[in-house]
């Protein structure tokens, strides 16, 4: 057993519905998707810039 297994224990289906109902708690029904949109271009923007940073060579290459 890992220690981090030891002090979260076993994630399981009632675990992930107790964290989404408290986020829910303290977030609303309102403000969540507005969360999960910034996270979205977040991602897509790490993703745009990733892409960008690639050495010269492989640049050439595609």
């Amino acid at each position: 057993m890992t220690a981090l297994t030891i002090f979260l224990g076993e994630v399981g289906p009632m675990q992930i519905i107790l964290v989404l109902a408290i986020i829910l708690l303290l977030f609303g029904g309102k403000k969540i998707p507005e969360l999960m949109k910034g996270l979205g271009s977040g991602v897509k923007e790490f993703k745009n810039a990733a892409k960008d940073d690639q050495p010269a060579d492989k640049k050439r290459r595609n």
